[in-house]
């Protein structure tokens, strides 16, 4: 895990190294957007960026998501019987299976994040720039921002459902009977195993709601914040360039 957060922030730094150095100025109206110095890096940041933030915010809020699983399960494996809360159920993990056990399937949500995550804050940034651009570099409506949105996190859901499907189901092994389980070893064994057994339909499984999940999402959070960001530059007359303006010496 700590190779994997260490080549996590390496891939975050050296971007910025890249944006943040200064080339010789050089004649730049005969080079294409490949060719201009940081110009890969500027493409790449909105992924590398979004997908380092998403899988460390996944880390810290998988105990958080994994009782919201087990909650939603334990109606439908214990029909009629009033289920325990969400102190209680953390709670109860720990003391029967050990503090780690609050992590089961953290692998998978950090495979979903890194996929799923970098896709859809990525992909977001890129076609709203893009439609900056067609717009004169003048601020696009929230239409053209939700229209970002809904196409950004749809193809975002279609290449993360695989790891969604095997995150789900490393989480709800555990509340399965003994002689029921999987007792899946990680998230690619979830994977292969899912794949070998069932075909590969199987990691599509809900796909079309999960689209409709992954517009909605990224439509309430990041269309919005985008148009949140936009208001508060004019209310505060803050240029808001790349971020809010920062008086310097």
């Amino acid at each position: 895990t700590s190779s994997l957060y260490s080549f996590i922030v390496l891939l975050l730094l050296y971007p910025y190294k890249l944006i943040t150095h200064q080339p010789t100025p050089i004649n730049q109206s005969t080079m294409s957007d490949t060719q201009v110095p940081g110009g890969f890096a500027k493409v790449a940041e909105p992924f590398v960026c979004g997908g380092t933030a998403a899988s460390f915010a996944s880390v810290i809020i998988h105990p958080i998501d994994l009782a919201k699983v087990r909650m939603q399960l334990f109606g439908q494996l214990n029909p009629g019987k009033i289920g325990p809360s969400f102190p209680a159920l953390l709670r109860g993990m720990v003391q029967t299976d050990g503090i780690w056990s609050i992590y089961k399937g953290v692998d998978a949500a950090i495979g979903r994040q890194m996929v799923y995550g970098t896709a859809r804050i990525g992909l977001h940034r890129t076609f709203s720039n893009k439609l900056v651009e067609k717009n004169g570099g003048k601020p696009i409506g929230f239409g053209q921002k939700a229209l970002s949105g809904m196409a950004s996190g749809s193809i975002a859901v279609c290449i993360g459902t695989p790891f969604d499907i095997a995150l789900v189901r490393l989480q709800a092994d555990s509340m399965a009977p003994v002689a029921e389980r999987r007792n899946y070893k990680h998230v690619f064994d979830a994977l292969i195993r899912t794949t070998t057994e069932e075909g590969v339909g199987a990691l599509y499984k809900g796909l079309a709601p999960n689209i409709l999940r992954g517009m909605a999402m990224n439509v309430g959070m990041l269309a919005c914040y985008d148009q949140a960001k936009e208001i508060s530059a004019k209310v505060l007359n803050d240029p808001m360039i790349d971020g809010p303006a920062l008086t310097t010496p």
